[in-house]
């Protein structure tokens, strides 16, 4: 949470700053692979907006891994502080940096076999002895972007306007957590379990691997007021 509000009291800064650049600011409603988002979008410089605001993205999936089925439920929920730089004056391109305060999470529930088993490891276990086998799947919270885009929300004497975001948000390696809860039977079995589970948890950390960078593919409709 700490980093949260230093998001939004550099946004409360950096926006009374943008008061000596020139007066207006727009909104922006924004749909892509960050989900839905609502942008303030405020001057800084000549050729230098500043762009703060919210996503949110519900996203439930199967997924099997190894030996063992998973349901997901998921949610995207990322707090942008961006700023679009316009090379050239009166263009609509631009190069965009910021940080996102990142609070993408994943809770996982394990799928038993049709017999109502699990394998980890070369091991079979029982849902009857291992109980529910549950996990979360998590990325750092400060996040770097950086991308292209076309499209100026203060464009002079134009209130509606057309944006577009291409680029990318450094999330880092996911942190996975694994866990049965309720084994029932001998404290041997369960210490074997938990040792195969650690092996299964870091498996998943490894294909989590692949999901250090997230694509950002975003069109806006912004209002100039």
């Amino acid at each position: 949470m700490a980093l949260k509000h230093t998001l939004f009291a550099l946004a409360a800064i950096t926006m009374g700053a943008s008061a000596h650049a020139q007066l207006g600011a727009a909104v922006t409603a924004d749909l892509g692979t960050t989900g839905a988002g609502l942008h303030l979008v405020v001057p800084m410089e000549r050729n230098l907006n500043g762009r703060f605001g919210a996503n949110y993205l519900k996203h439930d999936f199967d997924k099997r891994s190894g030996l063992v089925d998973y349901k997901f439920d998921g949610k995207l929920a990322t707090f942008d502080v961006l700023f679009d730089w316009y090379l050239i004056s009166q263009s609509s391109f631009r190069l965009t940096g910021g940080l996102v305060y990142n609070g993408t999470r994943f809770k996982a529930v394990g799928v038993p076999s049709a017999s109502g088993s699990f394998s980890f490891n070369g091991n079979t276990y029982s849902t009857s002895d291992i109980g529910r086998l549950e996990g979360d799947v998590s990325f750092r919270r400060a996040a770097p972007y950086i991308g292209i885009g076309w499209g100026n929300a203060l464009t002079p004497n134009k209130r509606w306007n057309f944006a577009t975001d291409i680029g990318a948000i450094y999330q880092g390696k996911a942190q996975v957590n694994l866990i049965p809860r309720g084994c029932t039977t001998s404290n041997a079995v369960c210490g074997k379990l938990a040792s195969d589970v650690a092996v299964e948890e870091l498996r998943l950390s490894e294909e989590a691997a692949d999901y250090k960078v997230y694509p950002v593919l975003r069109a806006s409709i912004t209002y100039n007021f």
